[in-house]
């Protein structure tokens, strides 16, 4: 396999053609379908659930991020749906790691558990207190989760275990191009939990933070995303790592 492939497409679509037990970990950070209290505020688009408005202009020109309406019983259904595809291809040692905040984690705990997974727990991304509350009324949403298990057994890992529980890890706010991205030293801590040379897969590649990290620490990356603009961005982008 080359460094990295980056499908154009739904995942729901692609992910019927990926061969069977072929995937070391399925490392992802789907949308959320969250950021609100009420059903009318959920419905709102991304950019104003998500991003505050003096940063909206980082992102104006930027894609629409697709696939954040869901309420909250379709969006378990939905990530029951691809996650029983991610246990098909993933090997029988293979790990799940899925991206929740805090109103979505028994949604995504759940849907774990029904796709088949054995859920192993949820590990901590501490944002650090750099994470801004609403007001000074509130604790801040320092920490977004991200929920774990494996198809099967959970191996010893000598030599790259035992994986840190909590990740503290500031958002890089002056290289973040998409609303949603994650740090690339977060996501290189969490692909390591599949072996050297075994592959990762993200069915919601985004901007491609993932495949940068999975390049960066030795494994071949598989990418899906659905946006045309994002899938050129995160082209570009794994291009340039592979060839680094």
């Amino acid at each position: 396999m080359s460094a990295f492939q980056l499908h154009l497409g739904d995942a729901l679509r692609v992910m019927p053609e990926i061969e069977s037990g072929s995937i070391g970990a399925v490392v992802t950070d789907p949308p959320y379908s969250s950021g609100g209290t009420h059903a009318k505020d959920r419905a709102k688009a991304p950019m104003d659930k998500y991003i505050s408005n003096e940063n909206h202009h980082r992102y104006a020109a930027r894609p629409f991020l697709l696939g954040d309406n869901r309420d909250q019983r379709s969006f378990t259904t939905w990530c029951t749906i691809w996650l029983l595809e991610a246990y098909r291809i993933l090997r029988e040692t293979g790990y799940i790691l899925a991206f929740t905040d805090w109103r979505q984690l028994p949604a995504v705990s759940d849907a774990i558990q029904c796709a088949g997974f054995v859920w192993r727990g949820v590990i901590a991304w501490d944002k650090t207190e750099a994470a801004r509350p609403p007001h000074t009324g509130y604790f801040r949403h320092q920490a977004e989760y991200v929920v774990w298990g494996t198809k099967w057994k959970c191996l010893r890992a000598d030599g790259r275990g035992p994986f840190p529980g909590v990740i503290r890890e500031r958002v890089d706010s002056a290289n973040k191009k998409h609303p949603a991205q994650k740090p690339v030293g977060l996501m290189r801590q969490l692909v390591r939990c599949a072996p050297e040379g075994e592959a990762i897969l993200d069915p919601f590649a985004g901007s491609g933070t993932t495949g940068e990290a999975a390049i960066l620490e030795g494994r071949p990356f598989i990418g899906i995303e659905a946006d045309p603009a994002w899938h050129q961005f995160a082209n570009d982008r794994l291009l340039t790592a592979a060839s680094a």
